[in-house]
This record gives C-alpha cells, sequence and structure tokens, in this order.
C-alpha cells in the first residue's frame, strides 16, 4: 500500500489543467524511507484542503512538515485538493488520493491531518477521504484507516464536521504533533491494543486532543443544545488549546519549501510573533491565538539569513497578525535592510496597521525591493461603527498616514472594510465613500498630481466562535448587497474622485455558508454531506461555489432536525445558550467576552493589555501562559553580503 502511484498518475498529467502542481519535486522536500523509524514508525499524510497554489505557501503545515521529519521515528508528506477534472480522471482510473512528495496513497499512512484556516474547505476534505478509501464518517472506520485530525483556525469549532474527523487539536501544532505521534508510536510498541478505540481514547486522555466520539451532545425541545459531555470515565469535559511559548525555542521553518508551481505567495516568510491583543471584536485569529509572544531581534535575524541561502527568494514576508506591532519593528526593518542593502532582497509587512504605521517604516521596507502599494484596514466606514468592533483608528489617523505616504512618492493605497457589521447601517457603509474621496483629495493636495489610486476592497463580515461577536445575528445576504450597491453608486457616480478610486467587493451569499459552518453544531455535518455529494468542491473559489446548492441542501438536510439556515446564521444568541464549541477551552472567560460584546453595543473601546493593566480575558492566568514582548535592546550582527574575495 505504500508503493508510488505515480506510474499510474502520470499519464493523467497530459489531459489536467496546471498537471505541474501533482509532481511534487519541490526545493527542500524530502521523501523519507518508508519504515525510518522501524515497525513502529508514524507517517503523517498533512494536507491543505485546497489548491496547490493555495496550500504550499501555509506557513502551518510547512513548519509541521519539518518538524515531524526531523523526528528520526517519524514521516510526513503533503498532499492538497485536486481540482475537479483530476478528481474526474482519478476516479476513472482507480487512482486514489496522493501525496505531491512520495506519492503515496493516503490510505496507507497513520495520520491524515488537515489544517482548516476556513471552513469553506470542508467538502474538498470529503473529496479527499473518498478518492483515499477512507470512510467519510469516523465510525465506519477501522484499524487500517488513518486517523483524521483537524487543526488550524477552524478547528475551534470542529462541530460541524465531528462526523468526519476523528479527532481535532486546538492551537499551536508544534508541540501538539509531536505529543500525538508519542501516543501513535507507544500503542504500535504496545502491540495496537484495543484497535482503533484504544488509540482514540489515548489520545483524548491527553487533556488537549479532541476526540468527537467521546462526547455526547443533547439538544432542547426548540433546537438549542442542552450540554455536552464525556460519554466515558477518562476523558476531559473541556478540551485546552496548545500554545507554544519562547519562539525563538521553534525557529521553523528552517527549510522553507520552494513551489515548482506559481502560488498565491512568492516569498520565504518568516513569523516574528504569533497572538494579538489588540482587541478587535470580529477577529477570530487574534483572540484564539493570545497571548502575544514576540521572536527576539536576533532570531528573526537568523531564520531570515537560512531561509533566504535555503530558497533563493528575493522577498521576506514578516508575519504576524499586524505585524508592525513588534516593539522592534523599527529594529528589525532598519537592521535588515543594513543586512541586505545592495541586494536584491525587499521586505514586507503582509499586515499593517494604520496607527503602527510611519514612513520611516516604510522606507525601510522599499529600500532593496520595488515601492509596491500600502495596504490599511480600517475594517469600518464610521467613527462609530469602528468603535462597534473596536478598531481604534480615526479617520484624521488613517488621512495623516495615506497623506504621508502620498507625500513620499507612493501613489497607490488600498483600504479594507467589512461589511454587515453588527449595529451596522446604511449610513456607516456609504461613509466609506466619504473617507476614499476624502483620501484622494489628500493625497493629489500633497502630491502635486492627479495620479493618485486608492483601491476600496470590501469583505462579508461573518461572526465567528471564541469572540464577542459569536452571539451576534449574522447580517442577511441580501442587506449585505444592497448596501454594497449603495456604495457602488456613491462611489462610481462622483464625477471629481470617482475614476480614483477602485471598487472591489464580495457579495454577501459566501458569507451566509461560512457563517453556517463557523457557527453550526454536528446537525450541520449532514448539510456538508449533503452538499458535497450534489457536487460541491472548493468553495472558497467563485468560480465553484453555488449559494443556491448550499441553500437547497442544507433546507433537506437540516429539516428533519427541526432547525434552518437562518437559525444558525442570522439568528441572535442570549448568554445563556450553550454555544457548540463551549467545552473547547480557547483560554478566553466566556463571561469577559460577553461583557466586550456589551461594551460594543455602548460603543466603548478596549485598550490593548500589551501596553495597559489586564483586562481580565483568562487566557494567562487560565492557560499557565505570559505576554512576551520586548524590547530587548539587542542588534543584529551585520553580514558580509557579496563580500569580494580577497586580491579582487
Amino acid at each position: 500500500m505504500s508503493e508510488s502511484v505515480f506510474p499510474l498518475l502520470e499519464p493523467l498529467l497530459a489531459e489536467v489543467t496546471k498537471p505541474i502542481q501533482y509532481v511534487g519535486g519541490e526545493l527542500n522536500s524530502q521523501v523519507k524511507p518508508w519504515d525510518v523509524g522501524g515497525d513502529s514508525t508514524v507517517r503523517w499524510a498533512l494536507m491543505y484542503p485546497d489548491a496547490y497554489e493555495v496550500g504550499l505557501p501555509n506557513q502551518g503545515l510547512m513548519i509541521l512538515y519539518e518538524v515531524l521529519n526531523e523526528r528520526p521515528d517519524a514521516l510526513a508528506e503533503r498532499t492538497y485538493a485536486v481540482w475537479p477534472d483530476m478528481e474526474r480522471l482519478m476516479r476513472e482510473r482507480g487512482v486514489p488520493q496522493f501525496t505531491v512528495d512520495g506519492h503515496r496513497p493516503v490510505k496507507a499512512f497513520d495520520v491524515l491531518g488537515v489544517s482548516f484556516s476556513t471552513e469553506l474547505g470542508y467538502t474538498n476534505l470529503l473529496t479527499a477521504l473518498d478518492l483515499a478509501g477512507v470512510p467519510l464518517e469516523a465510525r465506519d472506520r477501522d484499524a487500517d484507516d488513518p486517523v483524521v485530525i483537524a487543526g488550524g483556525h477552524a478547528a475551534f469549532n470542529p462541530e460541524p464536521i465531528a462526523d468526519f474527523v476523528d479527532a481535532a487539536i486546538l492551537g499551536d501544532g508544534e508541540q501538539a504533533v509531536g505529543q500525538v505521534t508519542d501516543v501513535i508510536k507507544g500503542w504500535k510498541d504496545d502491540g495496537r491494543p484495543g484497535g482503533r478505540e484504544e488509540l482514540l481514547f489515548r489520545l483524548a486522555r491527553l487533556g488537549n486532543v479532541y476526540v468527537p466520539r467521546f462526547y455526547d451532545v443533547d439538544y432542547l425541545p426548540d433546537g438549542r443544545i442542552k450540554r455536552v459531555a464525556p460519554n466515558r470515565p477518562g476523558v476531559p469535559w473541556r478540551v485546552a488549546k496548545h500554545t507554544v511559548m519562547d519562539l525563538d525555542e521553534w525557529p521553523y521553518p528552517k527549510q522553507p519549501l520552494v513551489p515548482v508551481a506559481e502560488s498565491v505567495h512568492e516569498r520565504m516568510s518568516v513569523e516574528i510573533f504569533r497572538g494579538c491583543t489588540r482587541g478587535c471584536r470580529f477577529c477570530q485569529a487574534g483572540m484564539i491565538t493570545r497571548p502575544v509572544r514576540e521572536r527576539s531581534i536576533e532570531g528573526i535575524g537568523k531564520m531570515v539569513e537560512k531561509g533566504l541561502a535555503a530558497t533563493g527568494f528575493e522577498e521576506v514576508g514578516l508575519l504576524s497578525l499586524s505585524s508592525a506591532d513588534h516593539s522592534e519593528i523599527a529594529e528589525i526593518t532598519k537592521q535588515l535592510a543594513d543586512r541586505y542593502d545592495g541586494t536584491n532582497t525587499g521586505l514586507s509587512l503582509p499586515s499593517t496597521r494604520v496607527d503602527a504605521f510611519n514612513i520611516d517604516l516604510a522606507q525601510e521596507l522599499s529600500r532593496n525591493g520595488r515601492r509596491s502599494g500600502l495596504t490599511f484596514a480600517p475594517e469600518g466606514g464610521s467613527e462609530r461603527i469602528r468603535k462597534v468592533i473596536n478598531k481604534m483608528v480615526t479617520e484624521d489617523d488613517l488621512v495623516r498616514t495615506v497623506a504621508t505616504a502620498y507625500g513620499s512618492g507612493w501613489r497607490q493605497v488600498k483600504l479594507y472594510f467589512m461589511c454587515g457589521l453588527p449595529t451596522e447601517t446604511d449610513d456607516d457603509v456609504l461613509q466609506i465613500a466619504e473617507l476614499a474621496k476624502r483620501v484622494i483629495k489628500t493625497g493629489r493636495e500633497v502630491s502635486g498630481t492627479r495620479d493618485i489610486r486608492c483601491t476600496v476592497s470590501i469583505g462579508g463580515f461573518v461572526p465567528k466562535p471564541h469572540t464577542p461577536f459569536q452571539w451576534v445575528g449574522q447580517t442577511p445576504a441580501d442587506v449585505v448587497d444592497e448596501r454594497l450597491a449603495k456604495l457602488r453608486a456613491a462611489i462610481r457616480d462622483d464625477k471629481q474622485y470617482g475614476r480614483a478610486i477602485g471598487f472591489r467587493y464580495h457579495d454577501g451569499k459566501p458569507g451566509i455558508v461560512e457563517g453556517l459552518l463557523s457557527r453550526g453544531d454536528r446537525r450541520v455535518g449532514a448539510a456538508i454531506r449533503a452538499v458535497w455529494e450534489d457536487g460541491g468542491r472548493f468553495d472558497g473559489w467563485s468560480e465553484h461555489f453555488s449559494y443556491e446548492r448550499w441553500m437547497d441542501r442544507a433546507a433537506e438536510a437540516l429539516a428533519p432536525f427541526g432547525v434552518d439556515v437562518d437559525w444558525f446564521t442570522t439568528r441572535e444568541r442570549d448568554f445563556t445558550e450553550v454555544l457548540p464549541w463551549d467545552h473547547l477551552d480557547s483560554g478566553l472567560d466566556k463571561d469577559w467576552l460577553w461583557e466586550d460584546w456589551q461594551d460594543a453595543l455602548s460603543e466603548e473601546e478596549v485598550e490593548d493589555c500589551r501596553w495597559t493593566p489586564c483586562f481580565d480575558c483568562g487566557v494567562c492566568p487560565q492557560m499557565g501562559t505570559e505576554i512576551q514582548i520586548g524590547p530587548t535592546g539587542r542588534q543584529l550582527v551585520p553580514l558580509t553580503i557579496g563580500a569580494r574575495p580577497p586580491g579582487l
């Protein structure tokens, strides 16, 4: 079963689009011997449930791939979602879901670890399982099937896919995959006692691996959850998340993968810190990754040096949820720019807050690379709505920042907003147009030219678990679309500034499906399967997404339970309701989240606890962690980049 299926796959490559995505062989990829650790070798197939071009740059998967392959008793290979044309041929020719490293069948591995950054990848998981010959439902699997483990941000509420996964890991994966590997190896060494059930029980006893089959869900007559409780002794009532402290001890990836096909990010990336305490109430990523843990300037310097040498990339992305918030970001960017001055190596900050940006920082970022456009995310169009979401950025802050950029030679600025936010009105959205016009007007004044552009990009707001907005009734899709239409007209009808403002947006329909999946419970699994059986694939891609399919199949699948899509999306919850994810512990105190939701309704803002007294969100005392920030005052040692040999 572990032999390569490439002889079967190769004839198909000439018949599909982008065949290069299936061949593997990337720089820094690995194919370890199948029995590298003897009979107890633990073998992981790591999946990003989207196309290769999206999945390969994913930092989380890349880190786990390297961490696992460093172990002498384990191996890891990667698999991605195959395009529909390849899926059709694989079914016709009997080719199973395979890894791109050794082209081994996924079914031959001990673990299929799936990283979900968005819930819209759930149907792609079902395709992969079916192609692999693994039963879709966990209850139908036996000892010969891989243990299917979900991870990533969506794993903080895995209930909609509880029927399809054997387990879920919450939080950071570096140490977690090691613990799981140890358990599986020990079970193998013991002679595999008790089969699959015993293995899953050993994982559940860790206290931070969630195994849905060991929990029963009871419902009230009105459809709400009555309680979620363990159904066997030794299983914890609440499952905790993993938190890696001291990121300098985990300088991964050391050997980043270099794609053989075009991908969404053509750069080498270094995570400069993890977590965020800005407290944006819509942001699940910021809430579930607390506390803030900074990587030191020395650690960052070493990772950049080794990563560039290992990849040959000419751009370094300094990653985090808000990269400019690193306590030593000025020193990091200046000293990295000094190190690579005179080379083709450029730096970028993929995410920058308006109030954390300054022109010195921007100049350092563009010193060795091309001057690209700048992107800022005010999120809300009005001062009022920004108070509701705790995005403490004023209109004057934004205009002052972009004026500085335009005055320093930048010509293009992108502004990101959301539509459908809690308490939002038409006027809140229309103020986006007024803000964009003021940006253009100011840019023309300070630059002395009319050659100024501003792109307004709009995304639909989706309430997420473990945030203060987890109780919110989601804005219906038709309301979002009506507001977007009014905003588009307000921009296009302006003769003075409209032509200088680009407008990009997503309609409200995909957001409703994402809302169903993000706050759903186990009953939603029936809808996911029905959509998949009806051809649902790649729901994150507009050309493959079908809102009608989701609404029709979900209505049929949910009707026997007495609930519908609106019940999971546009319905507002109260504090007493048991939420599907209440037994999954992100460290955040539910009372604190509710209080922050009430503060949002009162339009009260909350400061960043990095620089103020603790606001008692619960994470640090409950998880035994603490905020780790600088400044350290350390310096990067200059490198001799491109030094001439002696005598020349």
